[in-house]
């Protein structure tokens, strides 16, 4: 009876044992940054625009589907058309389910590994030898069926540190897939609002080509008329080349915009069908700019999430090279039979089975696990200094994006007011060449003055919305963790 008591209070303290020793740190999460603001300086709170102010709403998240606030359906069909095809989100989404395979896969170390051998053999005994067989044939068959059982338990935590770890990988994939959708969501979106500003800021340059073609051929006439010299033709031909030189880039951008945005689509160049219909004059700013408290940014954003995950990773990695230099036991069993009949081999007097333990202390590696965990050791400080820079990092970003909203807000009403006085002055000077008093050529001077004012006010415009987007993509394009967003397909590659 005592034996038994003492039996099962051993058993009892082994399971407690493997239950609940585990080598290596526990991980606990770094806390949430301190700092109240994001800024050295307090920003206004409105970002006044010529037509509306914008408003910076402290404590509010970022909506999910931030770039619907822009109000373009083309631009909301272009940004659902690259979430469903585009590869690099399809790439990140198999690299997510491969991490997911070999978390599972490294689950089997929880259990027992079994093997089933079967053995059929034909041999001859050299006839200087004796038989092994009672009738002492030298010339016989053999079959043998055996099960090898083996198991190791998890008494110091190495298997569950190898899970953890596994686990926090799977946790990093994920999160790296969501930070590329965030992205490729913030470049869709810039590169349609780049190519629609490139494609008006086109119109009005070509406009101003054809102004300065107008103006050469009227000073011509006037040097035919004697009212103006060589110089004035010459100089004339100058702004008209400049005009024109001027057209070619804007071709080059805008082209290269729409093969940006055909690639973030899954198609090539070739396939592109430019913006979609995004019209730069359709476009609106949201009026209100929702900026999450800074202690939440870590929350919002996935690369953040990423960061954290693989500093759980390697605090989990500690601990397998802790356990790798401590005891390791391995139980093993084996069941089998051997006859020379395969009809008989399971048959009573053909079997065979053994038990045993096998206890394994490393003693001398050359030192090789004891700095295999100092390596380990080192690796969770690499990550832990990563994490810092990427949350330094994230800060960073929100910082410019909403200095970059205070400084093109001011800029933007400063281009405003510029093109609104070109155009007046433009307005007078028809009103003087109508009564006389104003050559025509000074007239397309002011005309091509206005022009120009038109293009540096799309160019002011386009910069406020790409402020809004980098705003809202800093503060994680409205990414929760607790709501992850659907992956695409995965399309299989093909040789």
């Amino acid at each position: 009876m005592k034996k038994i008591i003492a039996a099962q209070l051993f058993a009892i303290a082994l399971a407690t044992l493997i239950a609940g020793c585990a080598a290596g740190p526990d991980f606990v999460a770094p806390a949430a940054p301190t700092a109240q603001r994001y800024t050295a300086q307090v920003l206004d709170g409105e970002a006044a625009q010529p037509e509306h102010t914008q408003k910076l709403a402290a404590g509010q998240d970022v909506p999910a589907r931030w770039w619907t606030s822009f109000g373009s359906e083309s631009l909301n069909a272009l940004v659902d058309s690259a979430l469903a095809a585009n590869p690099d989100l399809q790439a990140a989404q198999a690299a997510l389910l491969a991490a997911r395979e070999n978390a599972t896969a490294q689950q089997g170390l929880w259990w027992p590994d079994a093997t089933l051998h079967l053995a059929p053999t034909r041999q001859r005994v050299a006839g200087t030898l004796s038989s092994p067989l009672a009738s002492g044939a030298n010339l016989f068959s053999l079959h043998t069926a055996q099960l090898n059982v083996g198991y190791s338990p998890d008494v110091f935590g190495g298997v569950r540190r190898q899970l953890e770890a596994a686990g926090a990988e799977v946790d990093v994939a994920r999160y790296q897939g969501d930070a590329a959708r965030l992205t490729l969501e913030a470049n869709v979106v810039l590169a349609a609002i780049n190519e629609a500003a490139l494609r008006a800021q086109l119109d009005v340059t070509r406009e101003l080509a054809d102004l300065a073609q107008r103006q050469l051929e009227a000073t011509r006439a006037m040097q035919r008329a004697g009212q103006v010299g060589p110089a004035d033709v010459a100089a004339q031909e100058t702004a008209l080349a400049q005009a024109q030189a001027g057209v070619p880039p804007l071709e080059k951008q805008v082209a290269q915009q729409r093969n940006l945005l055909a690639v973030l689509g899954g198609r090539m160049p070739a396939d592109g069908t430019g913006a979609a219909g995004v019209e730069f004059n359709g476009l609106e700013l949201a009026e209100t700019l929702p900026v999450s408290v800074p202690a939440r940014l870590v929350e919002h954003r996935p690369d953040i999430r990423a960061a954290e995950a693989q500093l759980h990773a390697a605090s989990a990695q500690v601990g397998v090279a802790k356990a790798a230099r401590l005891p390791n036991i391995a139980l093993t069993a084996t069941l089998g039979g051997t006859a020379l009949n395969a009809g008989t081999l399971f048959k009573s007097g053909t079997g065979f089975w053994s038990i045993g333990a096998d206890l394994v202390q490393p003693l001398f590696k050359g030192g090789a696990l004891l700095h295999q965990q100092r390596a380990a050791e080192a690796a969770y400080t690499e990550a832990s200094f990563q994490y810092r820079s990427v949350v330094l990092t994230a800060f960073q970003n929100v910082a410019d994006a909403l200095h970059a909203v205070d400084a093109d807000a001011r800029a933007l009403r400063s281009a405003d007011a510029a093109e609104q006085a070109a155009h007046r002055s433009l307005g007078i000077a028809q009103r003087q060449w109508q009564l006389g008093t104003l050559a025509y050529p000074a007239v397309l001077l002011a005309q091509q003055s206005w022009q120009q004012a038109s293009v540096a006010l799309i160019a002011a415009r386009a910069a406020r919305y790409a402020d809004t987007v980098a705003l809202f993509q800093a503060l994680g394009g409205g990414w929760t963790d607790s709501a992850p967003v659907p992956a695409p397909a995965i399309v299989a590659a093909r040789p």
